[in-house]
């Protein structure tokens, strides 16, 4: 190489038109047109890739200096003839080549370097790249397949000692050992043929927001789990499929994900769970008519084949795969955030489906059942609307029926709203003719009926007959039937007796209730005020009444003679 620069070098200052010689372009040309996948075939074999990478790295850096010192020579002989004939009288048989001319393109031999050589020096960089992150993915799936070697060994040892009798454990049990390196430490493959293991994978399909616009998102999760559900491996991946996706194909590209890294694991006994929209493609007893499909399940099928034992299980409920449920939502969650700079420094955004602001992502409230993701504001808000109506507070997603967990509800919400939401929650779950509320004003738990007639039949003898309760928060004694502490020697018609006046608390709210004219339900004792609209009330506990009397209604019709409306409440603005 050295020769062939200072042969141009030579031939540049002489004053003639030369380029490179054949021998030159041709050993180049060699170099850089070489098959770096070839080339890796035989470095793997010699096991010295790296030494010879970085030779060839050399190689190209000197064939690259090589090729610009030789363009520049080129160029300043170009930049010397121009000169020449600048200085020339003119003739009218000739005009002299313009200074900036480009010669060289008119030239068959031809061949500049620099560009190939950037692309293959590229190239390598991303080769030698890939083959060390396989090689960093190889050793951690062989480190997973160890791990989960001796996880099976230990299990197998523990089931061992259990089976030893008690008098020789505690004769021998100190000299007892079983070391994994020197009782069995097979490959995991010999362990995974006596142990099964679960494979749960989940594919969701979901239209959200990413910043002004829907878009369609796909989310791939899988968890593989020992017999005992501990999870050895999960993995949350978005799949990008050109057009539309079913939610069928994206639950089978979840099972061909899960199956695949199982075989990773070097599995041999795998039980994979589906719905039961997929149990009867996966096994062939039904065949779709879509092509992605029927690609998918020969996928599938091929993939089982390479096990041992490999049956598909139908899934009992959606606890099963919860776990496979969130990576999958986590995978969604991943394509609709985006990094953004912030004066915090990098932060992630999202955009909220209700508000349709930006968010930080560490602002994003998700709910634990569905995963719908929305800000802490719009959060807060329907939960303090759901708590003001007094009704159960679920998902605000349209069509969403999933519950809010009250303890999920305290990164939003002031502790004194999480105790009303508590107990909100409770009187939804409790029917109104068994709700039960504890007399001392300290305490006031809300019980049903049949909850603390059961806690208290192991504290007090005939509490059935005798009305009393014992607390279950406070664990005081109270009457049921007076809803007053536990009047002791006492039957009830003796306390009322003697006892003809309501409460100092109860009296005033029977005189703010006569003053405020509102009504109190005889099903479940709520006071019930009227804002406007008709004198016909629907209690929340369902039961009907009229407003001004107080009498019950049947079938949708009064049993009264009151009249229905007023104006003054039905049209407004009435002065």
């Amino acid at each position: 190489m050295q020769r062939d620069h200072e042969e141009t070098q030579r031939t540049a200052g002489s004053g003639l038109l030369e380029r490179p010689s054949k021998s030159y372009l041709i050993q180049y040309t060699a170099l850089l047109t070489r098959n770096p996948t070839d080339m890796a075939v035989h470095l793997t074999e010699a096991d010295d890739f790296n030494a010879i990478l970085a030779e060839q790295r050399r190689e190209l850096a000197a064939a690259q200096a090589v090729d610009s010192d030789s363009e520049y020579a080129f160029q300043l002989q170009m930049q010397e003839i121009a000169n020449a004939s600048a200085s020339l009288p003119s003739a009218s048989s000739s005009q002299p080549p313009p200074a900036n001319a480009d010669v060289s393109a008119t030239s068959p031999d031809v061949l500049s370097f620099s560009s190939a050589a950037v692309v293959m020096l590229e190239e390598m960089e991303r080769y030698a790249l890939e083959r060390n992150d396989r090689e960093q993915c190889m050793a951690e799936f062989k480190r997973m397949r160890e791990d989960l070697d001796r996880r099976v060994y230990d299990q197998k040892f523990a089931a061992e000692i259990t089976t030893i009798p008690e008098g020789e454990w505690q004769n021998y049990g100190d000299n007892y050992h079983k070391p994994y390196e020197a009782g069995g430490s097979s490959s995991s493959s010999s362990s995974g043929v006596s142990e099964c293991f679960r494979v749960y994978s989940k594919g969701l399909v979901s239209e959200e927001y990413f910043r002004d616009r829907k878009i369609p998102v796909v989310g791939i999760g899988v968890a593989i789990c020992d017999f005992k559900d501990n999870v050895v491996l999960e993995i949350k991946k978005p799949w990008i499929e050109g057009g539309l996706v079913s939610e069928l194909e994206a639950e089978i590209q979840a099972i061909v994900q899960g199956l695949d890294a199982a075989l990773c694991l070097d599995l041999k006994r795998v039980t994979f769970f589906v719905n039961d929209n997929c149990l009867y493609y996966v096994t062939g007893q039904k065949s779709h008519g879509c092509s992605k499909v029927m690609a998918l399940v020969n996928q599938a099928s091929v993939l089982r084949r390479k096990f041992t034992q490999c049956e598909p299980s139908l899934l009992l409920g959606p606890n099963f795969v919860k776990f496979a449920f969130k990576l999958a939502r986590d995978a969604i969650v991943a394509q609709i955030s985006w990094p953004e700079e912030t004066p915090f420094g990098m932060k992630r955004k999202e955009t909220c489906a209700i508000c349709f602001e930006d968010t930080d992502v560490s602002n994003m409230f998700s709910i634990d059942q569905c995963l719908h993701r929305y800000c802490l504001s719009c959060m807060k808000k329907h939960v303090e609307a759901k708590l003001h109506d007094g009704v159960a507070i679920q998902c605000p997603h349209d069509g969403c029926n999933s519950n809010i967990a009250i303890d999920s509800c305290e990164k939003f919400l002031e502790p004194n709203l999480v105790s009303i939401m508590s107990q909100r929650i409770k009187e939804v779950s409790v029917p109104a003719t068994e709700r039960v509320y504890c007399p001392y004003p300290r305490c006031s738990a809300l019980m049903s009926e049949r909850e603390v007639l059961e806690y208290s039949r192991t504290s007090f003898i005939g509490a059935e007959q005798s009305g009393a309760r014992r607390c279950i928060r406070c664990q005081q004694f109270f009457c049921l039937f007076c809803r007053v502490p536990w009047h002791y020697n006492m039957s009830c018609t003796d306390f009322r007796s003697c006892n003809p006046n309501p409460a100092r608390e109860d009296a005033k709210l029977k005189s703010l209730a006569n003053e405020k004219r509102w009504r109190q339900c005889i099903k479940c004792n709520h006071m019930v005020e009227l804002a406007s609209g008709c004198y016909h009330i629907t209690c929340r506990c369902g039961y009907e009444f009229c407003y001004t009397c107080g009498a019950m209604w049947k079938n949708k019709k009064p049993t009264c003679t009151c009249p229905i409306w007023d104006p003054r409440n039905i049209i407004r603005g009435w002065q």
